[in-house]
């Protein structure tokens, strides 16, 4: 497995989650590291083999699948710089966050594995904007939603949407697909739609693409589903989170067999229960001490 060109010095290795080099002149900008060390090996193998030198990492949000490898590089190349988002920064400094936040407290063991929790790096903050990171000059776009903070990566007509945009057999298998704030979400693809110039897009898990408007509707039309499935639970009646993931589960066929699964899951219910209580949409009242989502009343014509 090694390096795609994409186009404008760009390239993708394709795996269960992308990374991307970026590269000027033998300087490469490696762009999400993976889970963990055997993606992260297979990376800057690939990148050696393709005579270029790594020179600094850009993590575009603290999802252990997209930093997990950092630990990996750091280790062969301890000077390597790492760059994220200011929040995402603080998580990768301290991965701790990621797990705590889902879970609410001190997580159990059962949500201490790789896929909650990477190994720490020392991340640097960066922000939007044409960014030169390793001697490597890349146009950083904010797409949150899908984490609270999150960058695509472009580089001419060659796009790196990260996880603000899954491609088709990614969001068949997962759903529920996962995001922090499904609103900002939804802004962050029709943001995407709009570029112009691009003529190939690769989404944080799936193939590459020259159809960036059509990877958007999918996903934009997956996000519109999801939101109406929340409110169809919440509108057989009301209840609790918890009792609404159940809801949401058995509409999608959704069998949860682990607790990582059960917290990310949550997670997205409570997203577009957010969203929906912002639209005025749906209720929250404490009632016999339950945190409990309804339908809002509907006033007549």
């Amino acid at each position: 497995m090694g390096l795609d060109l994409l186009t404008d010095g760009m390239y993708v290795l394709r795996g269960a989650v992308n990374s991307v080099v970026v590269t000027e002149g033998e300087s490469a900008l490696l762009v999400d590291t993976g889970l963990d060390e055997s993606h992260a090996r297979k990376l800057l193998r690939a990148v050696q083999e393709a005579g270029f030198t790594p020179r600094a990492v850009l993590n575009t949000h603290s999802h252990a699948d997209h930093h997990g490898g950092n630990a990996f590089l750091l280790g062969r190349l301890p000077d390597l710089p790492v760059f994220a988002p200011p929040l995402e920064a603080a998580v990768i400094r301290h991965p701790l966050l990621e797990p705590l936040s889902l879970f609410g407290a001190s997580p159990p063991r059962e949500l201490r594995g790789k896929f909650l929790l990477a190994p720490a790096s020392p991340a640097q903050e960066v922000l939007a904007g044409t960014r030169t990171l390793g001697g490597v000059t890349v146009d950083l776009l904010d797409v949150p939603g899908h984490a609270v903070q999150m960058l695509a990566v472009r580089r001419g007509a060659a796009l790196y949407a990260a996880d603000a945009l899954f491609g088709p057999a990614a969001l068949a298998k997962h759903p529920l697909t996962f995001c922090a704030d499904s609103a900002a979400q939804k802004a962050s693809v029709q943001a995407l739609a709009a570029l112009t110039g691009v003529a190939v897009s690769v989404p944080g898990h799936g193939e590459p693409t020259a159809d960036l408007v059509a990877l958007a509707g999918l996903n934009a039309r997956h996000l519109e589903r999801l939101t109406g499935v929340v409110l169809d639970a919440v509108q057989a009646g009301e209840a609790s989170v918890d009792e609404l993931l159940v809801r949401v589960c058995a509409a999608l066929d959704v069998v949860m067999a682990d607790a990582g699964a059960v917290v990310l899951n949550r997670g997205v219910v409570s997203a577009h229960l957010t969203e929906l209580l912002a639209a005025g949409r749906v209720t929250l009242r404490v009632h016999g001490n339950r945190l409990l989502f309804g339908p809002a009343e509907r006033t007549g014509a």
